[in-house]
């Protein structure tokens, strides 16, 4: 072919690429229309196929930005069609990177193998012309004529990403990443200019780390978050069902998001087949997803079924309260009774409003019953008043503020500008202090009582913490990356304070 082939077909890829994004009536954009009709996939059947497009690929397409995150199911199509977007970036736009990082060795090759395979089935003129390739190693693609490239890369190596420019960032399975991922991403991103692009993805791996971390503060970050259950994935359905006795539960899945009795038989074979992994690599929700490996201290089941009992009934506690004061920040489900006793659990905190938040949490003594929440930003004083006028309310409640940190101010307002006079003393001392000897008992108390009546706890903000209260590394039980345990450790001291109220008190001394 002659170099002037060569020379039309580059312009007409360049001019191509500077209005990728346009759209051209019921088509799609100039994007789509290359994907489907330059790139070629196996199917899964193994066949050769065009890429063309699935449910969740559109979905991906109509909503993405320069910085997206997605969290996903098992095998819905988005690496590859990820891959396929940077590829067709890289071999229309001149000077262009792309970089794909996999979790590892193995997941490297296959993408690669997938890319390579966009490379290898291009048009013969395209390919031996303007889009052939003076290098293509194990995992390297390059355009001289473009002087673009298109390199897949490893998490676990130290120096991916180093000294580049990096237009197009694709980081697969992050919630799998080796090492520090954190820093790892964040030596990526340095690399990447900003108007450069890029794609965080991942199936959940547990309520800690890198990629948990990541979606939960995507909307500080200016991040896109998408999230695609395994029932937006067509071949996901048990062919021939089309009558299905199902529980409770199951008609109130198939209800909400409309799924048909095949989609409900494979559900039921994912869930005996994988057991507990099943909620984390065939993802329901973005909440309970990253809640089924096992590191939550609390029965996620338990949890589970309170919350959608709690739904059923119409207890959605933060619309529903009997009572809600202060903006929210007081709620109130069981008014103060004649004769009845209370604890009132503290957990302070700074009161600044970019930092954690203070929390409440007051009990009926006798039964263990959930009350009432106090949850917000207060600076020592405001928050000193708010719990004494609480505590009044209820029978001069029993007070007990943690005292480590923030909580002497707090026990200091409390007695000299509140004059409160029923508060919580251990050797002499008023206020609860939490120690590395007390912490993990605190927590098994309230494990303990949430697994025998979980009827007695009310709020939704308390259950949601819980289910991000995970163990860490070394054991140690605490909030998971970007979460709260405010109100988890308000309810330990209340619990812990009502067991020790019941028994010997060198228990927790």
């Amino acid at each position: 072919m002659d170099s002037d082939h060569w020379d039309s077909d580059l312009q007409l890829l360049i001019s191509l690429g500077r209005k990728l994004d346009q759209r051209n009536s019921s088509h799609g954009s100039i994007r789509d229309i290359l994907i489907r009709c330059l790139l070629k996939i196996r199917d899964k059947n193994g066949r050769l196929a065009p890429l063309v497009a699935n449910r969740i690929q559109r979905a991906y397409a109509a909503r993405c930005g320069g910085r997206d995150i997605v969290l996903k199911a098992r095998q819905v199509g988005i690496s590859t069609y990820v891959a396929a977007r940077f590829f067709i970036d890289t071999i229309t736009r001149p000077g262009t990177l792309t970089v794909q990082v996999a979790h590892d060795q193995r997941a490297a090759e296959e993408i690669f193998r997938i890319v390579h395979r966009f490379q290898a089935n291009l048009p013969e003129r395209l390919r031996e012309g303007a889009l052939q390739t003076s290098r293509a190693n194990a995992r390297q693609l390059v355009f001289p004529l473009l002087d673009s490239e298109y390199r897949v890369e490893t998490a676990g190596d130290a120096n991916a990403g180093r000294g580049l420019t990096i237009q197009n960032l694709h980081c697969s399975e992050v919630a799998r990443w080796p090492g520090d991922a954190a820093d790892t991403l964040a030596s990526l991103r340095a690399a990447v200019p900003p108007w450069g692009r890029i794609v965080l993805e991942s199936t959940p791996n547990g309520a800690a780390g890198c990629f948990y971390e990541e979606w939960q503060k995507a909307t500080q970050t200016g991040y896109v978050q998408h999230f695609f259950p395994w029932w937006w994935q067509a071949e996901y359905t048990v062919p021939g069902t089309h009558k299905l006795e199902m529980t409770e539960e199951e008609r109130l899945l198939a209800t909400e998001h409309g799924l048909t009795p095949g989609q409900i038989a494979f559900r039921r074979e994912l869930r005996a087949n994988l057991r507990g992994l099943a909620v984390q690599e065939f993802a329901e929700d973005p909440v309970s997803c990253f809640l089924s490996s096992g590191d939550c201290v609390f029965d996620v089941d338990i949890l589970e079924s309170q919350l959608g009992a709690m739904q059923r009934e119409g207890r959605r506690q933060l619309e529903n309260a009997t009572e809600v004061r202060d903006h929210g920040r007081l709620r109130i489900w069981w008014p103060a009774r004649r004769g009845s006793e209370y604890i009132l659990g503290v957990d302070p905190a700074g009161g600044g409003s970019d930092g954690d938040f203070s929390s409440g949490e007051l009990i009926e003594r006798d039964t263990g019953l959930q009350c009432a929440e106090l949850h917000g930003h207060f600076p020592p004083a405001v928050l000193a008043s708010r719990i004494a006028s609480l505590g009044r309310e209820y029978n001069n409640a029993l007070i007990a503020v943690e005292r480590n940190n923030h909580g002497h101010a707090v026990l200091a307002y409390l007695t000299a500008s509140e004059r409160y006079t029923h508060i919580y003393e251990q050797r002499n001392q008023p206020g609860w202090l939490t120690t590395s000897a007390t912490r993990p008992r605190m927590i098994e108390e309230f494990a303990a009582m949430l697994a025998r009546a979980p009827q007695l706890f009310t709020s939704t903000r308390l259950l949601a913490e819980c289910r991000t209260f995970v163990r860490r590394r070394d054991g140690s039980p605490a909030a998971a990356q970007g979460a709260h345990d405010d109100c988890v450790m308000a309810m330990a001291i209340a619990l812990a304070v009502r067991a020790e109220l019941a028994g010997p008190k060198k228990r927790w001394l």
